[in-house]
């Protein structure tokens, strides 16, 4: 089977890896499409709009290089390139366990995002495979934390890309994690954890509260030592930070959290000898394109 021919989204192209970011424009007063990113997107100064606007880094959805004098118009979606503070090159580096022309899988280090956010852009998962690959369409079809580490899949055709997101709305993919955390000898093994997760106080984090069970994890101690355990994860949902809630809820929360039970201050350089100790492991699936099966092993491990 051949693949489809990716079709141009968007006016600009991708440049480094990165796409441009998009903005349709609400209903107002504003004279100049310049004036409304000027006081809408205060944080980035004056003198930098003007900047990507001489450059020519701003265009309509119909291709138009916007200038300074071109009128706001309602709803006309407006494409630019993000400029972002230096980044720090990131000190380790990712592995493709898995290339054809429908996916990718990707083998990912801890600490590293998936896809850009805040002031990580060009060190992220999706920029670098871009930039690694060529692959200009490319596009996380799942996500994992980015101070876990292991595998992630990937997109490579936005007309096939809803087939593969489906493998996981449907929770069809075998999903198997493995965690070092705290022993408690009271707490009997296997466990079907079954509770409610919703937004936690702080938008970075989830809790647990009573009601219908909306997330479920399949837990497994496989060793212990010196108060430790050695865990498989199994998630049979989705849930934002599942395994990280489920276990600090268990009163064994993950070697090296920052976020679960306490949150800590997110610092600039982390400390890459501490990573949390949580590894995507295993990644099983049939091709929802090719009906192959498809069954994939991060090479990262953990041991007590």
């Amino acid at each position: 089977m051949k693949p489809p021919r990716a079709t141009q989204e968007r006016p600009l192209p991708v440049r480094e890896g990165v796409g441009p970011s998009c903005v349709a424009l609400p209903e107002g007063e504003w004279p100049t499409i310049a004036a409304f990113l000027i006081e809408r997107f205060s944080r980035i100064d004056e003198a930098t709009w003007r900047t990507r606007i001489e450059a020519g880094d701003v265009i309509d959805a119909r291709g138009r290089v916007v200038r300074h004098d071109t009128p706001f118009e309602p709803q006309l979606k407006v494409y630019y390139y993000r400029s972002p503070p230096a980044e720090r090159p990131f000190p380790r580096q990712e592995s493709v366990l898995y290339q054809d022309d429908w996916i990718v899988v990707a083998d990912k280090p801890h600490f590293m995002p998936v896809t850009p956010s805040g002031r990580h852009l060009h060190e992220t998962l999706l920029v670098r495979l871009k930039r690694r690959l060529g692959i200009d369409t490319l596009a996380p079809v799942h996500r994992i934390d980015r101070d876990t580490a292991g595998l992630v899949l990937f997109s490579v055709q936005p007309q096939t890309r809803g087939a593969y997101q489906s493998v996981f709305r449907e929770r069809s993919a075998r999903k198997v994690y493995e965690a070092i955390a705290p022993l408690r000898p009271d707490l009997e093994w296997p466990m079907l954890l079954r509770n409610r997760l919703v937004d936690g106080d702080n938008f970075m984090t989830m809790r647990e509260v009573p009601g219908e069970p909306n997330s479920e994890t399949l837990i497994e101690l496989l060793e212990s030592k010196e108060g430790l355990g050695h865990y498989r994860l199994q998630p049979l949902s989705g849930k934002r930070h599942q395994l990280r809630v489920h276990m600090a809820g268990l009163g064994v929360p993950l070697l090296n959290d920052g976020i679960y039970p306490v949150l800590m201050p997110e610092v600039d350089v982390p400390d890459f000898d501490k990573p949390l100790q949580l590894v995507a492991r295993e990644l099983a699936f049939t091709d929802p394109v090719t009906g192959a099966s498809r069954a994939f092993e991060s090479a990262y491990r953990l041991a007590l």
